[in-house]
């Protein structure tokens, strides 16, 4: 099953889905639940309200959208955000899809609750023949390093 869903805790808080625009879109418009200002230089964390369910052989990424660097001067830190099918439901955050947004102009950049920022594509992906990998997710955002 591949899906979004609205987080634990967030069903209250105006959570829109994210959507395809078009019929041939590949990307599925992602919002920022919150209005929030982001001054020059600096990093935030920008929360959705959502999560995403795929099987076990795919991966959301997310990118920002194009209008976001043009228009905001902003950019995601990581260029493209990588969801993995095991962070959907974890623990530490049921699987809560944040942004992390780096404002590289002059400008305060100002992002209105519900503005569309990000776009998610669903991919399938390949592992090696040899592949060993067997440890399960232990937490949230930013825990494969955490093991």
């Amino acid at each position: 099953m591949r899906k979004f869903e609205v987080c634990k805790g967030y069903e209250n808080k105006g959570v829109k889905l994210p959507v395809r625009k078009t019929k041939n879109s590949a990307g599925y418009d992602i919002r920022s639940l919150y209005e929030c200002d982001v001054n020059p230089g600096e990093i935030i964390i920008v929360k959705t309200g959502v999560k995403a369910c795929m099987e076990s052989d795919e991966v959301l990424n997310v990118y920002p959208r194009s209008s976001l660097g043009l228009k905001k001067g902003l950019t995601l830190t990581n260029s493209v955000g990588v969801i993995d099918a095991d962070y959907y439901s974890n623990l530490d955050n049921d699987g809560h899809i944040m942004l992390l947004l780096y404002n590289f102009s002059k400008n305060i950049a100002h992002i209105d609750a519900g503005e569309r920022i990000a776009q998610g594509i669903f991919s399938k992906y390949l592992v090696t023949d040899d592949d060993t990998s067997s440890t399960d997710r232990k937490g949230g955002f930013g825990s494969t390093n955490k093991r």
